[in-house]
């Protein structure tokens, strides 16, 4: 994509914020296959890599000698972020990646000005271009992910059918909570999403349902059933979606990309009545 494109004046793109504290809950799956979803139907899509490991960027096949430009050069060096910017395999999907130098900018960024703001400032009016923004975080809740969280107008969160994810997912929202009181009065969450549900398991259903009986209409309808395909496509470097899009949970990506555009429409209709 051109520079031009790039910075060219426009509507700004839903920037969403993938979080959640606790590691293996499909956080990454979810980025990445999410966003292959809105790219097959035509949107343009970058997906920010925030997380050290990078495990984004290895899941669409860059290479690590690809990333010599990277998020880390974004957030401490003031980088242009179309400097950034990187083809993927998919059409129409972009990346930012990521490299351990991550790191390091979780201890840099502690005395920097304007800390928290980092990713906001390197993203605000510089990617008119693209339709959605999706900011993958590191499992933690450090200054990584606060950039992400004051950058993002939404949190979408991936939780694992499992009981131990409910007691992160009451943290991460108590965390949101005071982004928004003190950094980004706009951040809403966009929604939960359930992960690795296995229909075998009773356990996952009643994780299920505590959840839906607490959040309601957050949480969306579709569940993303663990898959060993899914398992296997970043090894493959590329997302499930390419992998094996039959497999169920390729197919509940798609649904899941149709209904958050489902809800983005329905958003934007209350904002214009309002």
């Amino acid at each position: 994509m051109s520079d031009d494109a790039i910075l060219s004046a426009g509507t700004k793109p839903r920037i969403i914020a993938i979080a959640n504290q606790k590691g293996g809950v499909g956080k990454t799956t979810t980025a990445i296959n999410l966003a292959t979803a809105l790219a097959a139907i035509r949107r343009k899509v970058l997906i920010i890599d925030l997380d050290p490991q990078g495990n984004a960027s290895t899941g669409l096949g860059v290479a690590r000698k690809k990333r010599k430009i990277n998020a880390y050069h974004v957030l401490v060096t003031n980088v242009p972020v179309k400097d950034a910017i990187l083809l993927t395999l998919v059409p129409d999907l972009h990346l930012v990646p990521a490299t351990v130098d991550l790191v390091g900018a979780e201890i840099e960024l502690v005395t920097a000005e304007q800390r928290e703001y980092r990713l906001r400032a390197a993203l605000w009016g510089h990617l008119s271009a693209f339709d959605h923004v999706l900011i993958d975080c590191p499992p933690s809740l450090g200054l990584l992910t606060l950039n992400a969280l004051v950058a993002a107008q939404s949190v979408m969160v991936p939780l694992q059918c499992e009981f131990f994810s409910l007691e992160g997912l009451t943290q991460l929202i108590k965390t949101i909570e005071r982004v928004r009181r003190t950094f980004n009065p706009r951040l809403e969450i966009q929604g939960i999403v359930l992960t690795m549900f296995d229909k075998r398991n009773n356990l996952s259903e009643m994780v299920a349902n505590d959840v839906r009986r607490f959040f309601g209409h957050k949480v969306y309808k579709t569940i993303i059933p663990r898959n060993v395909r899914i398992s296997e496509a970043p090894s493959h470097g590329c997302p499930a979606l390419l992998y094996d899009l039959r497999c169920p949970a390729s197919q509940a990506y798609l649904k899941l990309a149709s209904e958050v555009l489902q809800q983005e429409k329905y958003s934007n209709v209350e904002k214009n009545i309002a």
